[in-house]
């Protein structure tokens, strides 16, 4: 049987099954082979082929065809297939350019279309930019050709079976203890905190570890555009998630109107995991209202976190630059900001505190900051986190008794 004849055969038999459902595996099997056996009445098939046919997109339904044994290998934390040229993956902290790829489109496709089927996430021509989530709470952002030029783009990050806790940071060196005793305490108070760094920087993760601290008492509400968090220690939790727009009419549900909705819920803490846009307007507002919270943004420096928010908040309305720097300052106690340095490890680079406004410009003390000794060892930069200031705001952590 010639490819093009095959893959039609393959395509046809993909499309006839709901994958919008759950089903299980004797189920799929019935109906792979009831369109097989019709098939075969229009066309000759051998036994091995029919087997092939059935074999593969059994595996595509049920499986994630050739990325299956890359999402199941713990060690790798970024998959990234670009069309049929090539996949990608990053593992401990690097990239590297795997010998294997999708032989075609259609069986990329067919691997997207099980991603998204499984959720409230729909990818086609219409709307070819879609992110979305597997079971196992890896995080899928999705583009597709046309405006993906070199085909499919498919883009999987995975986070670990098992939270990261705050032992295995300082394991690694991403913190000091003294900071991590600081930051439990600020926590541990209701203090504002926001976490800025780059793109894979580790801001969510961090996020992660830090809601560890969170006491158990306390009702926490998470907000994320695709669910990642993954808080364990807290019984009374509330997780909502954004929702797109579709063909079916159904409304856009943006990280805005989750965050006005959890207002009403009588959150004792709120977790948002990324501010990007003019929710900017309504998480200033909230902090500055007495509600506590953390979040993480993009920044290249702690202290670039203030020109992103005012950007932010100029987005979802018109405000004096004073004013919403002076929002920034009584609503934020502490800014934590991650980078990744040349051997690809992940460190916390500064810790500091908001102080006071100051020629309407956001004066900021540095508490802690990482500094690189020099020395290599074993191709890994070497270098600590050192005190450099004190904490001056310590009202909240006093009415905690802390």
């Amino acid at each position: 049987m010639e490819h093009k004849a095959y893959m039609e055969l393959q395509e046809l038999i993909m499309g006839k099954l709901d994958l919008s459902r759950q089903m299980n595996e004797d189920e799929i099997k019935e109906l792979i082979d009831k369109y097989i056996t019709q098939e075969g009445k229009k066309r000759h098939l051998e036994v091995a082929v029919r087997e092939q046919i059935r074999r593969e997109i059994f595996h595509s339904v049920r499986q994630l065809g050739i990325l299956q044994e890359l999402i199941e290998n713990p060690s790798i934390t970024e998959i990234m297939v670009n069309g049929t040229q090539g996949i990608f993956i990053e593992q401990s902290g690097r990239l590297e350019k795997l010998a294997i790829c999708f032989d075609s489109k259609e069986k990329l496709k067919n691997v997207i279309w099980q991603i998204t089927a499984g959720c409230n996430r729909v990818v086609n021509e219409a709307s070819p930019i879609v992110d979305a989530r597997l079971p196992d709470g890896a995080r899928v952002n999705v583009v597709l050709d046309p405006v993906a030029i070199n085909g499919p783009i498919l883009t999987i990050r995975r986070f670990p079976p098992n939270p990261i806790t705050m032992d295995q940071l300082l394991d690694t060196g991403c913190l000091s203890t003294e900071c991590k005793g600081e930051l439990e305490k600020m926590v541990q108070a209701g203090c504002n905190i926001l976490v800025s760094g780059g793109t894979g920087s580790g801001k969510t993760t961090f996020l992660n570890v830090l809601s560890q601290f969170i006491p158990q008492t306390q009702r926490v509400i998470t907000i994320e555009d695709s669910a990642e968090l993954q808080i364990r220690n807290i019984p009374n939790i509330v997780s909502l998630e954004t929702r797109n727009a579709n063909v079916e009419g159904c409304k856009e549900i943006t990280i805005r109107d989750l965050i006005k909705a959890s207002l009403r819920m009588r959150p004792d803490r709120l977790i948002v995991g990324e501010v990007r846009g003019k929710e900017a307007v309504d998480m200033l507002q909230s902090i500055n209202v007495g509600h506590s919270a953390m979040t993480t943004v993009h920044a290249n420096s702690a202290r670039d976190v203030v020109s992103r928010l005012e950007t932010m908040v100029l987005m979802g309305m018109e405000m004096p630059l004073s004013a919403i720097r002076k929002q920034i300052v009584s609503g934020f106690d502490l800014i934590v900001h991650l980078g990744r340095l040349r051997d690809g490890s992940r460190h916390v680079l500064e810790v500091v505190e908001p102080v006071r406004l100051w020629a309407e410009e956001v004066k900021m003390q540095t508490i802690y900051r990482f500094e690189e000794n020099g020395i290599f060892e074993n191709g890994k930069v070497q270098g600590n986190l050192k005190k450099v200031g004190e904490i001056q705001n310590v009202e909240k952590l006093k009415r905690a008794g802390i």
